[in-house]
């Protein structure tokens, strides 16, 4: 069965240091684009970092510099290292696979996961 888990969320202090990751079974990741997501209360999901089977990366304005997506097909998981954590990265994350050949919105190969916490508080 196809699965994407996420694990590492947790409370962290503002400036602390979380990993992420994702573990994907079920199917082999280096065809898809993977990336993350996340989600504040009474807010848009919106992407965070992706990384392409050829492992070029894209993060959003708001992390680059503290944030890095990395891949290990040999694991197959996908990484994110959050460092220097604002308050403003509170968000549930989510791990997304995407067939690297879907062009279009609907794509019969778009995998989530469920999820993983991460609050940054004092």
């Amino acid at each position: 069965q196809v699965q994407l888990v996420e694990s590492g969320g947790g409370l962290v202090q503002p400036g602390g240091s979380l990993r992420l990751s994702c573990a994907a079974s079920g199917f082999t990741l280096n065809s898809y684009v993977m990336s993350w997501y996340r989600q504040a209360p009474g807010e848009e999901r919106e992407l965070v970092a992706s990384v392409t089977s050829a492992s070029d990366t894209n993060y959003r304005d708001s992390v680059k510099g503290r944030f890095t997506i990395s891949r290990d097909n040999a694991k197959n998981t996908v990484y994110l290292q959050m460092n220097s954590l604002k308050p403003e990265d509170t968000a549930l994350y989510y791990c997304n696979a995407r067939w690297y050949y879907c062009s279009g919105y609907v794509c019969s190969r778009d995998y989530w996961g469920q999820g993983t916490q991460v609050t940054v508080s004092s």
